[in-house]
C-alpha cells in the first residue's frame, strides 16, 4: 500500500481482525455485484470505500424516477442512462481509488459464468428467482462463496452461501427451483427506502468478511429482518442432501 492508501484505509487497518494483511485482501480482491439497484447501490458503495480492488457492477437496466427513492447509487442527473454508468461515476467520486468494471446487460450464459469464474465472492443484488438460481449454479459449479440479499415491503433477509465447503448449503437448498414460489417485485408491491441500505450494506459486510476471513459469516443462516417492528431473527440453514444443485458440487470435488 502506498501513503494515500495507508491514510484512507487506516480505520480499517487499526482493527486487529483486520490490519494490513485484510486491507491488502481487500484491495487485491475481485467482487461481482450483479444488480445496482436497491441492494447493489449500499453494497457496491460500501465495497468501493473499503477499498475493494476490482468492482464488477452488473446490470441491464437505466435509471428511472422510481428508482431514486432508494437507489442511491443514482439521481435526477442520470435519470434515462445505464445504471452501471451511473454507479460507476458514483463510486469513483467516493473513491478515485476504486477500479470499477461494469456490464451493461442482464448477467447470463457464458458472460455470468466466466466473470463468476473470475470472482473472489459474489454479491446477488438481483430481484428476480430466475437470476438467482443461475448466479447459484455458477457459484457452485466454481466454489465461490455467494451473499445473497432481498428486500420487499417492509421484510429483508440475507445469507451467505460459502460454496468453496462440500457442507454448506446452496441457494437452491433455501428456495428450490420450479416450486410454487409468489415472485413479488419492488414495482408492483413497494418496498421501504431505508431497508435495502441495511440489507446491502450487511451484504457489503458478509462480502468483506469473506475477504479479510474474520468473524462468523451468516453461512448455514437466514438472517430476517422485520422493518415495521425492527426486529432481527436468525434461522439455521442445513445443505438438502437431496439438492440436485450442490450435491453435483460434492461429488466433483469427491472425484
Amino acid at each position: 500500500m502506498n501513503d494515500d492508501q495507508l491514510l484512507r484505509y487506516s480505520r480499517h487497518i487499526l482493527l486487529p481482525e483486520i490490519g494490513v494483511e485484510g486491507q491488502e485482501a481487500i484491495l487485491a480482491a475481485r467482487v461481482l455485484v450483479v444488480g445496482a439497484g436497491g441492494l447493489g447501490s449500499p453494497a457496491a458503495m460500501y465495497l468501493a470505500a473499503a477499498g475493494a480492488g476490482t468492482l464488477v457492477l452488473c446490470d441491464g437496466d437505466t435509471v428511472d424516477l422510481t428508482n431514486l427513492q432508494r437507489q442511491i447509487l443514482h439521481s435526477a442527473a442520470t435519470i434515462g442512462v445505464a445504471k452501471v454508468e451511473s454507479g460507476r461515476q458514483t463510486l469513483l467520486r467516493l473513491n478515485p481509488l476504486a477500479g470499477v468494471e461494469t456490464i451493461s446487460e442482464r448477467l447470463e450464459g457464458e458472460r455470468l459464468d466466466s466473470e463468476v469464474a473470475a470472482a473472489d465472492v459474489v454479491l446477488d443484488c438481483s430481484d428476480n428467482f430466475a437470476t438467482r438460481h443461475a448466479i447459484n449454479r455458477a457459484c457452485v459449479r466454481h466454489r465461490k462463496p455467494l451473499v445473497s440479499g432481498a428486500a420487499i415491503r417492509f421484510d429483508g433477509q440475507v445469507s451467505v452461501f460459502d460454496l468453496r465447503h462440500d457442507d454448506s448449503p446452496c441457494y437452491h437448498c433455501l428456495f428450490p427451483e420450479g416450486e410454487d414460489i409468489e415472485e413479488v417485485r419492488c414495482a408492483v408491491m413497494g418496498v421501504f427506502a431505508p431497508l435495502t441500505g441495511i440489507i446491502g450494506a450487511t451484504q457489503a459486510a458478509e462480502a468483506l468478511k469473506l475477504l479479510v476471513g474474520c468473524g462468523v459469516s451468516l453461512d448455514g443462516r437466514l438472517l430476517l429482518l422485520d422493518g415495521l417492528a425492527m426486529e432481527w431473527r436468525s434461522v439455521s440453514l442445513a445443505r438438502d442432501p437431496d439438492c440436485p444443485v450442490c450435491n453435483l458440487r460434492a461429488s466433483r470435488h469427491a472425484a
